[in-house]
């Protein structure tokens, strides 16, 4: 399976999740699945219910620390903006809060929450995790939320992340981890690679 085709597969899964959260899937989304990773009801308080709705992570990034006022922040993998949004009431108004994506209908959805948000200190790009259009050493921060997993090649994904944060920087990711190899065969299979 070549990587463009996973991407592919990942992207028209996650627009799925984007256009038709109600359809349900073999994964939790939305509240009820903000309510198992224990995202706290204050966090989501502002955050528009279109970008709830299509959530669908697999952990919780906040659960490490709370984010700082004036921090800089990426979020690889944003989805529809969710934890982009809760990162920017976190850091305030002297913060700033980069969300990437490599699914087209997600991003449009983020952007339609921000708007809705009222939030002026986030900013949605599309591009790939391995491929972060961020500056070098620009974040205090990088969030991930379900997305390291969906990665064919990790290392060069958590060598973006380290790109860009400064020095002293942290990453708080929230993901599924596995304590074997995944055998050969089961890396051939699309539907495990797309959630």
């Amino acid at each position: 399976m070549s990587i463009e085709s996973l991407r592919r597969a990942i992207q028209l899964e996650y627009a799925e999740v984007a256009d038709h959260p109600e359809l349900g899937f073999h994964f939790l989304v939305g509240r009820p699945l903000a309510a198992v990773l224990g995202y706290d009801s204050a966090w989501l308080a502002e955050i528009p219910e279109s970008s709830i709705e299509s959530f669908a992570g697999t952990g919780n990034p906040f659960s490490l620390g709370p984010l700082g006022p004036g921090e800089n922040v990426v979020d690889v993998g944003c989805g529809a903006g969710i934890d982009s949004l809760i990162a920017a009431s976190m850091v305030g108004p002297a913060g700033r809060v980069i969300g990437v994506d490599m699914t087209t209908a997600m991003l449009a959805k983020a952007r339609r929450a921000e708007a809705e948000a009222g939030c002026d200190n986030v900013d949605f790009r599309e591009s790939t995790a391995e491929a972060l259009p961020v500056d070098d050493g620009w974040a205090d921060v990088v969030i991930s939320n379900g997305v390291l997993n969906l990665m064919p090649d990790k290392g060069v994904g958590l060598a973006e992340m380290a790109r860009v944060l400064k020095p002293g920087g942290r990453l708080q990711i929230g993901d599924i981890l596995i304590q074997h190899p995944v055998p050969e065969s089961a890396r051939r299979q699309i539907d495990l690679w797309t959630g």
